[in-house]
C-alpha cells in the first residue's frame, strides 16, 4: 500500500522497472546530444580557416614587392615590407587617403543610421499599426528589392548633376537613407517579438502611440537594430559603384581611393593589397565592439522563430 505522501511520479514508477533510471539516462542522453562532436569543430574549423585565408593571403602579398605575386617560389612567411607599402598608400597624394577614409566612415555612419531609424519605425507601422492597403504597400516596398541599382543610374546621375551634387559625399548618402530590406527585416522581428497585449496594455494606462513605440517598439528591436546598422554599415562601406560614378577624385570614398592605386601599364599588388588591409581595419573594429550585439541579436531571432 502507498501512502499518500508518496510523490505521483514515484507511484508510477513502481509499477514500472528501472523507469526512474530510464527518465534520468533518457534526460542525459538528451543533454549530451545538444553537445558539439569533433566533426562539429573539424566544419568550424574549415570554415574559419577558409575565413581567414584570404586576408593571410592580403598580408603576405603586401608584404612583399611587386615582384612577390609573380614569384613561383614565393614563400608562406609574411615579408617585412607591410608598414612601408602601408606608408606609400597613405602618403600617396593620387589616393588622399585620410579624406577617403573620413568620408566612408562618415557616409557609412550616416547611412546606418538612417536606415535603422526609418526602418524601425516603416516595421512597426506595418508589424502593429492597422491600416487600408498595409499588406500591400509591405508586398510593394519587398517588391522593390528585385529591381537592381543599375537599372537607375542614368536617372539619378542627371537628377544629381541638376542638383548640383556631384562631387559631393550628399550624392551617395540621400539615395541610400532607407533600405527595403531594413523595413522587411524589423517588420519581421517586431511582428514576432512584441505581443499585441503589450501594446493594448501601454494604450490603457493612456500612453501614446509615439510614447508605446518608444518604450516598448525601441527597447524590443536593439538586437535586430544593431544586426542591421551592422549589415548596413558592411555594404555602405564597401560600396563602389555608385561612388566611383557619382563622386571625383578629390573627395572619394575609400573604395574609390584605392582604385586609384592601380596605373594605366603596371599594378603593385604588394602595394593594392596593403591599402586593402587598411580599409579593413575599421571594420573589424566595429565587428569587435558590437560582437555581442550582433550573436544577441542573431540568438533573439532564432528563439523568437
Amino acid at each position: 500500500m502507498t501512502s499518500l505522501s508518496t510523490p505521483p511520479l514515484a507511484i508510477v514508477e513502481e509499477g514500472i522497472p528501472n523507469a526512474g533510471r530510464r527518465r534520468r539516462g533518457e534526460r542525459t542522453t538528451r543533454i549530451r546530444g545538444v553537445r558539439a562532436g569533433k566533426w562539429v569543430y573539424l566544419g568550424l574549423g574549415v570554415v574559419a580557416v577558409s575565413a581567414i585565408f584570404p586576408y593571410y593571403w592580403s598580408f603576405l602579398i603586401g608584404s612583399g614587392n611587386a615582384s612577390t605575386i609573380n614569384d613561383p617560389d614565393m614563400s608562406w612567411i609574411p615579408g617585412g615590407n607591410f608598414f612601408a607599402n602601408a606608408l606609400s598608400v597613405v602618403n600617396d597624394p593620387a589616393v588622399n587617403f585620410w579624406l577617403a577614409l573620413w568620408n566612408s566612415i562618415f557616409s557609412s555612419t550616416v547611412i546606418a543610421a538612417s536606415v535603422v531609424v526609418f526602418s524601425t519605425l516603416a516595421g512597426w507601422a506595418f508589424a502593429k499599426l492597422r491600416f487600408r492597403g498595409g499588406k500591400w504597400l509591405l508586398a510593394f516596398v519587398v517588391a522593390t528589392m528585385a529591381v537592381p541599382m543599375q537599372l537607375g543610374v542614368v536617372p539619378l546621375y542627371i537628377l544629381f548633376a541638376d542638383l548640383g551634387w556631384t562631387g559631393h559625399i550628399g550624392a551617395i548618402i540621400v539615395p541610400s537613407l532607407t533600405s527595403a530590406f531594413g523595413v522587411f527585416w524589423m517588420t519581421q522581428y517586431l511582428s514576432q517579438t512584441v505581443p499585441d497585449e503589450l501594446i493594448e496594455a501601454a494604450r490603457v494606462d493612456g500612453a501614446s502611440m509615439i510614447r508605446t513605440f518608444w518604450t516598448v517598439g525601441v527597447v524590443a528591436a536593439r538586437p535586430a537594430a544593431a544586426m542591421l546598422f551592422l549589415f548596413t554599415f558592411v555594404g555602405a562601406w564597401n560600396q563602389f559603384f555608385w561612388p566611383f560614378i557619382v563622386l571625383d577624385r578629390q573627395s572619394p570614398t575609400l573604395p574609390v581611393a584605392l582604385s586609384l592605386l592601380q596605373s594605366n601599364y603596371f599594378v603593385d599588388y604588394s602595394i593594392v593589397l596593403a591599402g586593402v588591409l587598411l580599409a579593413t581595419i575599421p571594420l573589424l573594429i566595429l565587428f569587435a565592439f558590437a560582437g555581442r550585439q550582433l550573436v544577441s541579436g542573431i540568438m533573439a531571432g532564432a528563439v523568437k522563430g
